[in-house]
C-alpha cells in the first residue's frame, strides 16, 4: 500500500495545501470544461432507454424458455448504464438546477433500477468529502468486508473467517451487490422524511410492480426468479468491477490527516484505469477517478479532456498520479484485501 506523503501541521503549509488546487480550477474553467452537455446526455439517456425497451421487448418475443435467460445479461448491462446516468444526476453533471437533477435521479435510480436516488447521493457525498477516509468515507466502514487491519482486529466469528478469506471472496459476493443496493434502499426510507419517504418508495414499489409485471408476462415463475437473480447478479458485478479500482490500496487517511487540501485529498485516494473508448463506456467515466473526484461536477465526457491538464499540474506539485491497467487495478485491490486479514490468517503466538 503507498505510503502517504508527509504532511506538515502548520497553519502556513496547510493554507498553502488548500491553495493548489485554484490554479487548476482556474484552468479548466477557462477551458470551458465544466459546461453542461445536454446534447450529450439526451443522446445517452435516449440510447439507454431504447437498448432497455428493446430487452423488454426480446423478453417477450422469445416468451416462456430457457433461452430467454440470455437476455439477462444484456438487461443487467444497460441497468448498470442506468446507473452511470444516476449518478451523473446526483453529481449535477447533467441539468442545471437540483430540482431537474433530482427528477432525473429518481427516474433513473428509483423507477428504473429500484434504488433509492436520496439513499445513494447522501452515502456517495460523503464518500467523496472524505475519500478513503477511515473514520468518514462510510465505503471503508465495517461492513461485509473490512478495509484496514485494525478493523479485521475487532472480527469475530464467522465475520473473522468472511475477512480472511476476503479477496478470494470478493468477486463472487459481488453477485450479491445488485440485491445489497435493493435491501438497502428500501432499510433507507425509514429514516427519510415523510414527503421525501413517500416519493421515493411509490417509485420504488412502481418498479418491483413493472419488472415482475414484465418478467411474470412472458414467462413461468420459475424461470422469471432465474432471470431476475442472473441479472442482479451480472449488474452487481459490472457495477462493483467498475467502483473496485478506483480506491481499494490507495492511501487511507485518518482523523490528524485533514490538512491535506482538496487536491491531495482526491488525488493520493484514487487510482485511474488506463483504456480507450470501450473502458470509458463499460466503467462509465468512473476510469477516470482523479479526475471524477477533483470535478466532481464535470460532465462526464469531459472526463478525457481534463486529464492533460490534471497529470501536468500533479507532476509540477511533485504528486504522484496513479494509473494502471483494470487488470493491475483489480490486483491491487486484491492484494489490499489480502493485506488487511493477513493478521487473521497468522496463528497466535503462544
Amino acid at each position: 500500500m503507498p505510503q502517504a506523503t508527509a504532511i506538515p501541521s502548520a497553519k502556513g503549509a496547510t493554507n498553502a495545501r488548500s491553495s493548489e488546487f485554484t490554479p487548476l480550477l482556474r484552468e479548466v474553467k477557462a477551458a470551458g470544461l465544466l459546461r453542461r452537455r445536454r446534447g450529450w446526455y439526451g443522446m445517452s439517456i435516449a440510447v439507454t432507454l431504447l437498448a432497455l425497451g428493446a430487452t423488454g421487448v426480446g423478453i417477450h418475443v422469445l416468451g416462456n424458455t430457457w433461452w430467454t435467460l440470455f437476455l439477462a445479461v444484456p438487461a443487467a448491462v444497460f441497468t448498470t448504464r442506468t446507473a452511470f446516468l444516476g449518478h451523473d444526476s446526483g453529481h449535477a453533471q447533467i441539468a442545471r438546477t437540483r430540482r431537474a437533477n433530482r427528477a432525473l435521479g429518481l427516474f433513473h435510480g428509483n423507477l428504473l433500477i429500484g434504488m433509492s436516488y436520496h439513499w445513494w447521493t447522501d452515502k456517495h457525498n460523503r464518500h467523496h468529502a472524505n475519500p478513503n477516509h477511515v473514520d468518514k468515507d462510510p465505503d471503508v466502514g465495517v461492513g461485509a468486508l473490512v478495509w484496514t487491519q485494525r478493523q479485521a482486529a475487532q472480527r469475530e466469528g464467522f465475520a473473522c473467517w468472511l475477512t480472511r478469506h476476503q479477496a478470494a471472496l470478493f468477486f463472487p459476493m459481488l453477485l450479491l451487490e445488485g440485491i445489497a443496493l435493493k435491501v438497502s434502499s428500501w432499510q433507507d426510507l425509514r429514516r427519510q422524511d415523510v414527503r421525501e419517504r413517500r416519493v421515493e418508495a411509490l417509485l420504488l414499489g412502481a418498479h418491483v410492480i413493472g419488472y415482475a409485471a414484465l418478467l411474470l408476462t412472458a414467462m413461468s415463475p420459475g424461470k422469471a426468479l432465474v432471470f431476475a437473480l442472473v441479472q442482479h447478479a451480472v449488474f452487481g458485478l459490472h457495477l462493483g468491477m467498475c467502483f473496485a479500482p478506483n480506491h481499494k490500496g490507495m492511501e487511507m487517511p485518518e482523523s490528524g490527516d485533514d490538512d491535506w487540501g482538496h487536491l491531495r485529498r482526491q488525488v493520493l485516494t484514487s487510482r485511474n484505469v488506463r483504456g480507450g473508448i470501450t473502458t470509458d463506456w463499460l466503467m462509465g467515466g468512473l476510469n477516470y477517478q482523479i479526475e471524477h473526484h477533483l470535478f466532481p461536477n464535470m460532465p462526464r465526457p469531459h472526463l478525457r479532456l481534463v486529464q492533460p491538464l490534471v497529470r501536468a499540474h500533479c507532476a509540477a506539485l511533485g504528486l504522484p498520479y496513479a494509473q494502471t491497467s483494470a487488470a493491475e487495478s483489480y490486483r491491487l485491490a486484491l492484494e489490499h484485501m489480502h493485506e488487511v486479514g493477513e493478521p487473521l490468517r497468522t496463528p497466535p503466538v503462544p
